[in-house]
């Protein structure tokens, strides 16, 4: 089993080892269960801020959703700090979780410093949740020799355990980008509980994601470092698309309005019925910028995978940029493959791919990096200029994390096991695939001005907690030449 560092250790029994330091704490029998028990979060960082999240939830299967809370207002108060001990707070403020919002917390401490490390926790009455690390973003000119970033996607919780989440914690990497499919809607799975019938309303929502919020390998990761998250379908409904009319609005608003709650983004972003706008930028200094998509809301079949707001959106971006890597964080299989792995990929969309690889291209970015979540496998991709040229000139790089846990344990072949899971056929012999492997794990980058290394993590099995933990494979991609080399 992957160990946690022991700073990560001790941050989660600073919550309750240090109740005494937050103003006004009488240690008193609390009144009430401890309503903390789905962690604490953080994410969507900037130079001057970040957004901390919690939700007070005693009873977090509760029928109604409520999550055992009273149908009022509740305050929460929040401490930020410049160490593990809390004796260096810069920044405290009071919340409001109301009932409207499933008693979940968004806080937004500005004016923080850029490019440091800071710890947070939150209170209510007499209780006190979890302390936890996060970061603000460097300064948009800042040099900085070195940012890790984990990608994750694809969690079911009823296929198997979340080693991979604990490892990842373990890891301890700066930012964690999650690629999709947080959660998985269908109540089917043979290796652990997954808590309850298929969400259709906003009760079932926020039941499935409390449940999945229940597992602390999940919680420590959401512990070590700030996320920046995107949804796939899962989070609605499988193989949903924005223009398919699969969805009815008042489910589809139910998981939008079920999925803000719960997780660390800003107020702006609340959804607004059926919609709710996702995509959005995270610079790190002059490293890199995170061009983060939506793949899923303004799809049209047969037609874009972005929505032309969105397009132009993005392609704006990587004109302005000056960061050494730009960064697309999404959905799904952005190489072209021969065989049958057209369906639910960016092969469905090739004048989409075509124009956003080509604004890459024409806006001279330096260093163009697609991190891809959905596949059930790992994946290392060269992303050819002209697909029908698979080993022609390469203007950019994939990497494509497997999933945490969906599709099971895996093999060392290379069916993805998960009988129609995303991976219809792997591409053969395209010669720009140039890695695949069928374990459940994670990818860990680590982004330099010299050069891009990504680290493929991979799980021996998620059927049984607590198995061992190793790297399949790691390439580089250096500065200036977008090609993948093995080492």
């Amino acid at each position: 089993m992957p160990r946690l560092p022991r700073r990560t250790v001790l941050l989660g029994a600073l919550g309750g080892a240090l109740s005494g330091a937050l103003p006004g704490v009488v240690p008193r029998a609390p009144a009430l269960p401890d309503p903390f028990t789905l962690g604490v979060a953080s994410g969507d960082p900037a130079p001057d801020g970040v957004v901390l999240w919690t939700r007070l939830a005693p009873r977090p299967d509760a029928e109604d959703g409520r999550g055992g809370m009273p149908d009022r207002a509740v305050d929460v108060e929040w401490e930020l700090a410049e160490d593990e001990g809390f004796t260096r707070v810069v920044r405290r403020g009071t919340e409001t979780a109301t009932a409207q919002e499933a008693h979940t917390v968004h806080a937004e401490p500005g004016g923080l410093a850029p490019g440091r490390e800071y710890f947070y926790r939150f209170r209510t009455g007499t209780h006190l949740s979890p302390a936890a690390r996060t970061r603000t973003a460097p300064a948009p000119d800042a040099a900085v020799p070195a940012l890790t970033v984990a990608t994750a996607s694809c969690a079911k919780f009823g296929a198997g355990y979340f080693t991979a989440y604990r490892a990842l914690a373990a890891d301890e990497p700066d930012l964690v980008l999650h690629l999709g499919d947080y959660f998985y809607e269908a109540d089917d799975g043979d290796v652990r509980d997954t808590g309850g019938p298929e969400p259709t309303d906003l009760a079932g929502y926020r039941r499935t994601h409390a449940h999945q919020k229940s597992d602390p390998d999940l919680l420590a990761a959401h512990a070590v470092a700030p996320w920046v998250v995107v949804w796939d379908d899962h989070e609605v409904v499988n193989n949903w698309a924005g223009g398919d009319g699969s969805v009815s609005p008042d489910r589809r608003a139910a998981a939008f309005r079920a999925y803000w709650e719960h997780m660390p983004l800003r107020r702006a972003s609340v959804p607004r019925g059926p919609d709710l706008q996702l995509y959005r930028r995270i610079g790190w200094g002059s490293l890199a910028t995170f061009h983060m998509l939506d793949t899923r809301q303004y799809r049209m079949k047969g037609g874009s995978i972005t929505g032309a707001e969105q397009e132009r959106w993005l392609l704006d971006g990587f004109r302005a940029s000056t960061a050494g890597w730009d960064v697309l964080g999404q959905q799904v299989f952005f190489a072209p493959r021969s065989g049958g792995g057209k369906r639910q990929t960016w092969d469905e969309h090739p004048e989409s791919r075509g124009r956003i690889q080509q604004g890459w291209v024409d806006a001279g970015v330096r260093n163009a990096v697609v991190l891809t979540g959905d596949e059930h496998v790992h994946h290392a991709n060269e992303l050819p200029a002209d697909p029908d040229e698979p080993d022609g000139p390469v203007v950019g790089t994939e990497l494509v994390t497997t999933s945490v846990t969906s599709g099971g344990d895996g093999s060392d072949g290379g069916d993805d096991g998960d009988g129609g899971g995303e991976d219809d056929g792997d591409g053969g012999d395209d010669p720009h695939l140039r890695f695949r492997a069928d374990r459940r794990g994670y990818v860990l980058a680590r982004f330099e001005p010299q050069q891009l290394r990504a680290d493929f993590r991979t799980v021996e099995r998620v059927s049984e907690r607590d198995a061992p933990v190793g790297t399949a494979a790691s390439f580089v991609v250096p500065d200036r030449e977008p090609g993948l080399h093995a080492l």
